[in-house]
């Protein structure tokens, strides 16, 4: 089962079937996202083929690990199986 882990805290869990592997990343569904320890950031990024992507901050016991999460609110239409979901970087765990 993929969980995201970041400073002793599951951020997010999910079933192999509920989330999407992407050029390397897992993306979680936002139900399996504990949203406690998100902060929305002003940082976005744009892929080419993605869309712009809006980013989080994960915040867990007091320590903020800045733009540690992110997803795309309106992805292209080739990458739409990842709408609605939450990928993380930036020293979370993913496995």
């Amino acid at each position: 089962m993929p969980k995201a882990v970041w400073n002793g805290a599951v951020i997010a869990e999910a079933s192999e079937g509920e989330t999407v592997a992407l050029e390397g990343n897992i993306y979680f569904p936002e139900a399996a996202v504990k949203r406690a320890y998100l902060r929305p950031s002003d940082k976005h990024t744009i892929c080419a083929w993605k869309g712009v992507a809006s980013y989080y901050d994960v915040e867990v016991e007091g320590k903020t690990n800045a733009a540690a999460a992110w997803y795309y609110p309106e992805p292209k239409s080739a990458a739409e199986n990842i709408r609605g979901r939450i990928a993380f970087w930036k020293g979370v765990e993913v496995s």
